[in-house]
């Protein structure tokens, strides 16, 4: 009886084992005559040298798969074993069709996918060009599809790391008076910002992204002065950036990097002396090849069905 151990590399053994095992039992089931142990960061398999080598290639397609998707069903198993045992003779197969929408799979399962028209235009953009703005009320899904094409442009290796920042504009309250340092003060405003990434990216992963800088998340004030190369680069809440702080953010993007800069004109917490860095932006660069402008509005709105009223009735009021 031979021998082979396959190596989990950069996949969670417990998304590659499934819900109780589910997965693995599915794999073991399909060659009652080989054993197949999961431990540690590894897949070991004994038996002969042909169920050793189909094994081998299920696995392998898994692993693929988990390090495009994060998520692995029983459903796309069954596929990945039925793709090996009964081969059509065709390449690339997949055995599922992507659906369009579909921006990445997230954890537990999690569908990330465009969810109205304007989103859609936000993707579509983020593809065509370089920078692009989303502009929009709160709920309309601008953060979150942003940071989903952040995710996706990671794990596809289009770039080396996501950085994502706001300024240090706090809505109403003082930040002198809480404990710590800036980024420490801030991190509790950036929570919308760890919820997304949570839904998209498995804790441990996560975790490590972060710890290793991989995934930077970090105030405004921390850009200064750096080159951000090969890097997709996320600005949120950017309505509240000066016009000096928005010109020094566009300014760090170096080669091979993407922006996105999301922010809601109507939720401005600067001074009133102050003009807002996002609304001089639409003005002044609007026009310039690979800057893109994508409006969202009350009919993007994701959220429960009264935010999009809320949104309205005050938009009627300020008019």
């Amino acid at each position: 009886m031979l021998e082979k151990i396959i190596a989990l590399t950069d996949v969670s053994l417990v998304d590659f084992l499934g819900v109780s095992n589910a997965n693995l039992s599915l794999l073991t089931e399909a060659f009652p005559q080989t054993k197949i142990i999961a431990r540690g960061d590894q897949i070991t398999v004994r038996g002969s040298d042909d169920q050793i080598s189909l094994v081998e290639a299920i696995v392998n397609q898994c692993i693929k798969h988990l390090e495009k998707h994060s998520s692995l069903s029983t459903n796309h198993m069954k596929a990945y074993i039925d793709l090996i045992l009964n081969p059509t003779g065709e390449e690339n197969e997949t055995p599922w069709v992507e659906d369009k929408d579909v921006l990445l799979f997230g954890t537990k399962g999690l569908v990330i996918k465009v969810k109205t028209p304007n989103q859609r235009k936000l993707v579509d953009a983020a593809s065509k060009n370089d920078i692009v703005f989303a502009i929009g009320p709160a709920g309309t899904g601008k953060t979150y599809t942003a940071v989903a094409l952040a995710v996706k442009a990671l794990k596809n290796k289009e770039v080396k790391k996501i950085i994502i920042t706001r300024p240090a504009v706090e809505a109403g309250e003082n930040l002198g008076f809480l404990p710590g340092d800036l980024k420490e003060k801030i991190d509790p405003y950036l929570r919308p910002i760890y919820d997304a990434l949570e839904d998209m990216i498995p804790a441990e992963k996560l975790k490590f992204y972060i710890e290793n800088r991989t995934i930077e998340i970090a105030p405004l004030a921390y850009m200064r002065g750096r080159t951000l190369n090969k890097a997709f680069i996320l600005l949120d809440e950017a309505q509240n950036t000066t016009s000096m702080q928005m010109k020094m953010f566009l300014t760090r993007m170096g080669i091979q990097s993407k922006t996105i800069i999301t922010g809601d004109k109507s939720q401005v917490d600067l001074p009133k002396n102050q003009v807002s860095g996002l609304g001089e932006a639409a003005h002044i660069l609007k026009g310039i090849s690979g800057i893109s402008f994508v409006e969202l509005d009350g009919s993007d709105v994701v959220r429960h069905r009264l935010v999009r009223e809320i949104i309205e009735a005050y938009g009627k009021q300020e008019k």
